[in-house]
């Protein structure tokens, strides 16, 4: 992860919070996801020019379905690019990933409730790895 400065006090929890949801995607592992998604978030993408957009239930299984980076042995290409805040129970982190050919741009909307950060939102970008 990139070394971002510390200028609120729920930086380190959020950072905390990017590192299971890397692990969730990495792994394929919905239980480290359902830790860090709100159980009503949603799930928006329009790279395609079509809106994909899921809720919770229904990004579980697919992640469930497919097959994990880890398993594969791809490299992480996880990194944190921005965290704002709004104030100091909303924030928004901007960061990159990778998963088999796509290499995405997530924009993770951040609540804190019942003193932890959940992601409300993930829209995101992605692109496709060049042969």
């Amino acid at each position: 992860m990139s070394k971002l400065t510390q200028p609120n006090p729920g930086y380190a929890e959020l950072v905390a919070a990017m590192q299971v949801y890397f692990d969730g995607l990495y792994h394929s592992d919905t239980e480290r996801l359902r830790s860090v998604f709100h159980p009503d978030a949603i799930y928006a993408c329009t790279t395609t020019g079509a809106l994909t957009r899921m809720l919770m239930p229904d990004y579980f299984a697919m992640v469930a379905t497919r097959e994990a980076p880890a398993a594969r042995g791809e490299a992480r290409t996880d990194n944190i690019m921005s965290i704002a805040f709004a104030g100091p129970v909303t924030a928004l982190v901007t960061a990159t990933c990778s998963i088999g050919p796509k290499h995405f741009v997530d924009l993770l909307s951040f609540v804190k409730l019942n003193g932890r950060w959940q992601i409300i939102a993930k829209v995101f970008h992605y692109d496709l790895a060049t042969p």
